[in-house]
């Protein structure tokens, strides 16, 4: 005897790939993207095919020149990997969120009365740490959270999920450089502080009840040289462990409520 399953049992039992489904927040095609920007929604990043060149992708381009939005020019092939469907070389995904402006985020704070808190996210990629500190940024009464336009986390569904609802409390500001917008906060009366392993001075001994901005780095290398350079203080969380090193976000979270702590 023979165990085993006959050819018609096996067809029976064959995984076949799941049909894939574009996300609620994606938008393709090129005249669909250009009637999103137009409508006043906030696209978050648009992926455009290399070398495409007609009349619509013109008319395109010239609508974002001056924005914030973040173009990455990539192969067909990425955008294939995006959807199946017909995206005539142009893939954009909306953004659940509006975004502001960094005058706005100081000059809010400021109007508060109290010393006021701004976070400052140095190429944190990855989705759900973003939403993890921007949730514990909420809860700590952070009054905004500057990212950069370009090698941040895609802020997303997932993001929103992460966050449990915090996105849509916490402004939130996208910044071409965050060097020339430390230095903006710097002028504006806030002290810089980069939370960093590069340092001896731990985050329980500095003033944080103060106007103060700061500044996480990303998942790979931390801060960036060129923005611990123009930082005030330069802050290390104590580890007594044999892993050396926190994630991002929950260093974040470790921060921001030693400053609330000193807050009161």
């Amino acid at each position: 005897m023979v165990y085993g399953s006959t050819k018609m049992e096996n067809r029976r039992f064959v995984k076949r790939p799941l049909k894939k489904e574009e996300p609620d927040n994606m938008v393709f095609g090129t005249r669909a993207v250009i009637e999103t920007i137009k409508s006043g929604k906030t696209v978050e990043r648009i992926f455009l095919q290399k070398d495409l060149k007609n009349d619509l992708t013109k008319e395109l381009v010239e609508l974002l020149r001056g924005s914030m939005v973040t173009v990455s020019k990539v192969p067909v092939e990425k955008l294939n990997r995006l959807t199946r469907k017909n995206h005539q070389g142009v893939v954009a995904f909306v953004s659940p969120i509006d975004f502001v402006t960094l005058h706005n985020i100081v000059a809010n704070s400021y109007e508060n009365g109290l010393a006021p808190l701004v976070l400052i996210l140095d190429r944190v990629t990855d989705v759900r740490n973003f939403g993890a500190i921007c949730r514990s940024a909420e809860c700590a009464g952070v009054n905004g959270v500057v990212i950069p336009t370009k090698g941040g986390a895609m802020i997303n569904s997932d993001a929103v999920k992460t966050s449990a609802g915090a996105l849509s409390y916490l402004p939130i500001c996208k910044e071409d450089s965050l060097t020339h917008s430390v230095k903006y906060l710097k002028d504006s009366g806030f002290q810089i502080v980069a939370c960093t392993e590069k340092t001896d001075k731990k985050v329980f001994e500095a003033d944080l009840s103060v106007p103060t901005a700061i500044i996480m780095g990303s998942e790979e290398d931390g801060i960036s040289e060129e923005l611990l350079q123009v930082a005030d203080e330069k802050l290390m969380i104590p580890i007594v462990g044999q892993i050396d090193s926190l994630n991002v976000s929950v260093a974040a979270g470790v921060i921001l409520f030693e400053s609330m702590r000193q807050r009161g």
